[in-house]
């Protein structure tokens, strides 16, 4: 199975590209996805009644975003792989400037808005720094000038990134992404964890454990399919 992870701020596009890369690959692969979100989200249900995809989501509620993240996606791996999928779409909260949703195998993919200021990037942190591709959307509804400057930017954070510019909307520029999803090798689900090191703090993912699944961690811990805003605890 393959795996993509979309990060990225609130409004920035990710479901808008998500939507263009799950109608390129509909017909060749079996897709799964998934939305972590904090209060309330309907991407899920728009792909599975537009495409007629696996989907799933789940609400972070009083963890961080990132966190929560970081939980369930053992389970989201499980559950995609039982359902016979070729593609994992992970779609994040995109709230946490801190933490980076990238793992150590699949596509990391940035989503930002060239609406969103020059400067955006800079204050992106990890999710720029640590994404292998970043695709920068609403190009036409800027300068030229504007989008060669966040461009430049983009690069000054990650000089090796892969870029591109796209108006999701209508689905342009974006062959290379589908061909770097086509080539990209699958994930061994038993190995995985975070890219980058996550921000310290008290939890155990903040103090840096990167393993993936919430049997790893202890303290406040979420499952896949718990109800919402119930947690777990383990540990002491």
């Amino acid at each position: 199975m393959k795996l993509v992870v979309i990060a990225g701020p609130p409004s920035a596009g990710k479901t808008t590209l998500t939507r263009q890369i799950v109608k390129r690959f509909k017909d060749e692969m079996i897709i799964a996805f998934l939305k972590i979100d904090v209060v309330k989200a309907y991407e899920d249900i728009e792909l599975k009644k537009e495409f007629g995809i696996l989907t799933k989501k789940i609400y972070s509620g009083d963890l961080c975003p990132d966190h929560a993240g970081v939980m369930v996606l053992g389970d989201a791996v499980e559950w995609a792989e039982e359902n016979g999928a070729d593609l994992l779409i992970v779609e994040s909260a995109g709230l946490c400037l801190r933490c980076s949703p990238y793992l150590n195998q699949g596509l990391g993919v940035i989503v930002l808005s060239s609406i969103s200021g020059i400067h955006a990037p800079e204050k992106m942190g990890a999710m720029v720094s640590l994404a292998d591709i970043a695709v920068i959307t609403k190009i036409d509804l800027v300068s030229q000038a504007e989008r060669e400057v966040m461009i430049q930017k983009i690069k000054e954070v990650h000089t090796k990134i892969i870029l591109m510019e796209t108006n999701a909307l209508q689905g342009n520029s974006l062959h290379r992404l589908y061909k770097l999803i086509q080539d990209s090798p699958e994930i061994d689900g038993k190995n995985l964890i975070l890219k980058g090191n996550p921000p310290l703090g008290t939890c155990t993912i903040c103090i840096g454990r990167k393993e993936i699944g919430w049997r790893h961690h202890f303290g406040v811990v979420q499952k896949l399919d718990g109800p919402v805003a119930e947690y777990l605890y383990r540990g002491e």
